[in-house]
């Protein structure tokens, strides 16, 4: 898997009576769930810098957690997409607002900087992708797919310590803080080119049921929420402040 969410995706499967995946119903999809999260962002935002710090980060864990949960029965339940993605883009959205609202508290402008440069990765992967410059060959993946993996067991191991009051450097400030977080942003932006690949192929082969299309858009802000994330991290530590 590079992206874990597409990776378990059941694209080729009968499309039934409702109709087939196609390129433009999942693009339209993704631009409504990205909506959504956007919507919720700016409520937790608002909570926490307009007084509610408390109140705006009890929605952001909520949401955190709930999102969490959704993701893995989207996972097994890829037909119930159409209901659990729009709601797990709620969650999400709180997480990521109360979250920014915490790092801009820290660095002004630090959220804005991070969205520009989201949006850009992500415009510049498509143009990549489009253009045949990356593709996801079977080497590619298995390049992405053990950096991702990599990435999350140092997360797990992290957590881990963590709890035993041990804080790896790679999660710290300075030079080696700043080389994974840079690591991680680029591994994530690599993960949207297999992303793009999957969707593509699944959407011109014809057999992938309409509720697909509501999947590979969740599959997509997956990715896109983790590099964002990545993106606060990686501009926290070279402001020198970090978590």
């Amino acid at each position: 898997m590079s992206n874990p969410v597409l990776e378990r995706a059941d694209f080729d499967v009968a499309p039934g009576t409702s109709g087939v995946m196609t390129m433009r119903g999942t693009v339209n999809k993704t631009a409504l769930l990205l909506l959504i999260t956007i919507a919720s962002a700016a409520y937790t935002w608002n909570a926490v810098r307009g007084g509610y710090a408390s109140a705006g980060m009890g929605y952001a864990m909520v949401g955190g957690l709930i999102g969490f949960v959704l993701a893995m029965v989207t996972c097994f339940k890829q037909s119930w997409a159409p209901i659990t993605a729009p709601f797990y883009a709620l969650c999400e959205g709180l997480l990521i607002g109360g979250v920014s609202a915490m790092y801009e508290a820290r660095t002004g402008g630090i959220t804005i900087q991070a969205t520009m440069l989201t949006f850009g990765t992500f415009a510049g992967m498509l143009f990549l992708f489009q253009a045949n410059i990356l593709r996801a060959t079977p080497m590619f993946m298995k390049i992405v797919i053990g950096a991702t993996v990599g990435i999350m067991l140092a997360y797990l191991l992290g957590f881990i310590l963590s709890l035993f009051h041990i804080n790896l450097s790679i999660f710290g400030g300075g030079q080696i803080g700043i080389i994974f977080s840079l690591v991680v942003v680029v591994v994530a932006a690599l993960n949207l080119i297999i992303d793009f690949e999957m969707i593509q192929q699944s959407a011109d082969s014809g057999n992938a049921p309409k509720y697909m299309e509501w999947y590979g858009a969740f599959g997509l802000m997956v990715t896109l929420i983790w590099l964002y994330l990545s993106m606060l991290r990686l501009l926290s530590n070279l402001s020198g402040n970090n978590r």
